[in-house]
């Protein structure tokens, strides 16, 4: 904080000190700046300069810098999955960007450790016949550590100086890898990442059971409603098709969502909302999403259609790649769902680079009804495999006012982007249900809605492929035994 010391004489028959703490204004670009003026007048007296200063050195730090959330928010960056231990030159980019706010969705750091991949021995921690998990919980020491060295990063530390930064967690830094209510150092690991967010020690978020949390953000017409999800703290095993956000949490979400209204309201959910991967992928790998527990996303479609709230879109992370989805069946206007995953970690860079086309090439072949593809787009897949960022952007000067959302990659480039105006993300009719006479509608059917054959189109290219290797291999077998034989015959004979 800036601080300047003014000392005004007045006229000669009255003396009078004033001094004035000026700090910087409140601006849109750091709602932590802030402004506060203290005046004294104290009769004359020996030393009266001293016993003002010393009355400072005891007031300011009791001065606390509140965010100003009046301020308007046009552009807001968000972001999962980076690994402390990683470069993260995506912080260049986020700067660049120049975002109020900044949004975590989980895997904020990678605080669970992890085993060699053993197929084989007495430790077997890959496949069906595995005995021990890969994933086992960092202590809190190793994980306040990992947080310690996350915030410390000079990109990050840069970002925190410009913009507000909130968030919620996933299942890497709330513990262990897909851990849910079953975990038993949450209570720590909530303490380690409010401390990471800066959160208030008096915080509601310290009080309660989970880390989800709400914002109001600009003055009235260009209100933006953020919503955090907590989708660990509560969550049933996985298909248990059970509870994700648990009661209390459902009954705060609704409470938020019949409350004051705003133009934009964005929900962050650390897991995908409404694209369901593991429909098309499974039996190969599988993924976490809302589509995994069918009843509590159901209810969550319910809610919103039920509450009229305008401007509702999701923003999401985890998968460790990029898309945008929507699905127009599930309230009275599209809900869209960013996905942006992850500012390290991508499913590209997990392979050597001569396997990455490959990979964009199966998630061409994977079948994603809810997939927005458009022009935008870097692949023709309409999902990005490199690290990336989310970007938002609002024209509250456009008549209607308009929203841009894009991912972005390393450089701040877009590889993927939506635009339309706000107005419409408002309750009609025109998106309440499926269309009659068609048996299967993009955007609207559910991945296991999907005809056989092109719901299981990636398993049956795999196993396909495996089985013609492997007759392949057996033919060379045969053919190379045959010539064998017949070179054997023509030396006896010889």
């Amino acid at each position: 904080i800036t601080r300047s010391t003014r000392i005004d004489r007045c006229n000669s028959r009255k003396k009078r000190k004033t001094w004035e703490l000026e700090y910087p204004p409140t601006s849109p670009r750091n709602p932590h700046h802030f402004s506060s003026l203290l005046s004294s007048s104290l009769a004359p007296m020996a030393g009266s300069r001293l016993v003002h200063l010393f009355l400072l050195i005891l007031l300011v730090p009791s001065l606390r810098a509140a965010p100003n959330t009046t301020a308007v928010v046009s552009r807001i960056a968000f972001g999962s999955c980076a690994n402390q231990s990683a470069p993260q030159p995506v912080w260049e980019a986020i700067v660049g960007f120049d975002p109020q706010v900044f949004i975590w969705l989980g895997d904020n750091v990678y605080g669970d450790n992890k085993r060699p991949s053993r197929v084989f021995g007495r430790e077997r921690t890959v496949g069906p016949w595995r005995n021990v998990p890969r994933f086992y919980p960092a202590t809190e020491e190793e994980l306040r550590g990992k947080y310690e060295l996350a915030k410390a990063n000079p990109g990050y530390a840069k970002l925190r100086e410009r913009a507000r930064v909130i968030g919620t967690w996933d299942d890497h830094d709330y513990g262990v890898n897909d851990a849910g209510k079953e975990y038993s150092g949450k209570v720590f690991s909530q303490r380690l990442l409010l401390d990471f967010l800066d959160e208030d020690e008096d915080s509601p978020r310290r009080k309660q059971a989970g880390v989800y949390a709400s914002y109001m953000f600009g003055p009235e017409g260009k209100r933006v409603k953020v919503i955090m999800l907590d989708t660990r703290y509560h969550r049933d095993p996985l298909l248990s098709d059970g509870a994700i956000l648990g009661d209390p949490q459902w009954q705060w979400l609704e409470r938020e969502l019949r409350g004051p209204q705003s133009e934009m309201t964005i929900i962050g959910s650390s897991i995908q909302v409404v694209s369901n991967l593991s429909a098309t992928t499974g039996p190969l790998f599988y993924v976490e999403s809302w589509a995994r527990f069918p009843r509590e996303r159901e209810r969550l479609f319910r809610l919103i259609d039920s509450s009229k709230r305008n401007g509702v879109l999701f923003i999401s992370g985890d998968v460790h790649f990029g898309e945008i989805a929507r699905f127009d069946c599930g309230a009275q206007y599209p809900l869209y769902d960013i996905t942006s995953s992850g500012l390290t970690q991508s499913v590209e860079n997990s392979v050597p680079a001569v396997f990455q086309s490959v990979m964009r090439l199966l998630a061409w072949l994977t079948p994603t009804p809810m997939r927005v593809f458009s022009p935008n787009c870097r692949h023709k897949s309409c999902s990005y495999g490199q690290p990336n960022f989310g970007a938002i952007e609002i024209d509250w000067n456009a008549v209607p006012p308009r929203v841009k959302i894009e991912l972005r990659d390393l450089h701040g480039n877009s590889v993927d982007g939506v635009e339309f105006p706000i107005s419409e993300l408002k309750p009609s009719n025109a998106h309440a249900n499926k269309k009659e006479g068609h048996s299967f509608e993009a955007h609207c059917s559910l991945e296991t809605e999907l005809p056989w054959l092109v719901r299981y189109r990636l398993a049956l290219l795999f196993f396909g492929t495996i089985a013609v290797f492997v007759i392949a291999v057996a033919l060379l077998v045969i053919a190379c035994c045959s010539a064998t034989k017949l070179f054997t015959r023509k030396c006896k004979m010889a």
